[in-house]
């Protein structure tokens, strides 16, 4: 093993990396769901709480990305106003059902919800709505740190008990890969490069099956190239309503 930190890290991603993209079937059917998604003009629904919310961010009004993708975002439940009240809020009961309202999800819909963890209750609660709604869930979480603690829902359930299908980012317990002499605890978080990487492949994966299938999906360019902006523009002007932060 490497004795530099850095190399260490990059050893621990990579491995990890390894694992994740040998979850081939999980890929698969995730990308089917959102090709078929594309297909009935549906939308991909996305979340995250805390550095989750990055994920949800990852796929959203990006070069490459798919236009039809709605990320619901609550300053709440990130970092940027309050980062340790937003720790609060995630463990909060019913609070996903008022993060919901704005939104006619249905049975034509992707969820993909990204958490580490999986045991506070506004995750597992908005889970379980959108599978009411009829909506596919897609669920990234750390397994084997969900598997090592109790749910924070009255109910028990943890978020990959309430996915159709759910990949594993295979993390450490905690997140933070790397130990360090004279550290009581670990550094290096893994969840967002690896959870980041998942969700661009499924992504990928979705458009080639929706080429395949007879369905050019709208995807947004960079709108710092030179012909990105105005396809861009029509594509913000065609879904501003629907999506109110585009």
């Amino acid at each position: 093993m490497s004795t530099e930190p850095y190399k260490r890290y990059r050893e621990s991603v990579f491995e990890k990396l390894q694992k994740a993209f040998r979850q081939e079937k999980e890929i698969s059917i995730a990308a089917k769901w959102i090709a078929q998604a594309i297909a009935n003009h549906g939308w991909i629904y996305t979340s995250g709480t805390g550095h989750s919310h990055m994920l949800a961010e990852e796929i959203f009004y990006r070069a490459g990305g798919f236009a039809r993708v709605i990320p619901i975002l609550d300053d709440s439940l990130m970092l940027h106003k309050d980062a340790s009240g937003s720790t609060v809020v995630e463990r909060r009961e019913g609070y996903a059902q008022t993060l919901f309202q704005p939104y006619a999800i249905t049975n034509k819909d992707v969820f993909i919800i990204a958490s580490n963890s999986g045991r506070n209750s506004v995750s597992v609660e908005m889970a379980q709505i959108a599978q009411e709604k009829g909506a596919k869930v897609i669920v990234i979480t750390n397994y084997a740190h969900s598997k090592s603690v109790d749910s924070r829902h009255s109910s028990g359930l943890k978020l990959f008990q309430v996915s159709d299908i759910f990949l594993d980012t295979f993390g450490e317990i905690g997140d933070a890969a790397i130990d360090l002499d004279g550290l009581h605890t670990n550094v290096g978080a893994t969840s967002t490069v690896v959870g980041a990487a998942l969700l661009n492949a499924i992504m990928v994966q979705a458009a080639a099956l929706a080429l395949e299938n007879g369905i050019v999906p709208e995807v947004f360019n960079s709108s710092n190239s030179n012909e990105g902006e105005s396809h861009n523009e029509n594509l913000i002007s065609k879904y501003k309503a629907e999506v109110r932060i585009l």
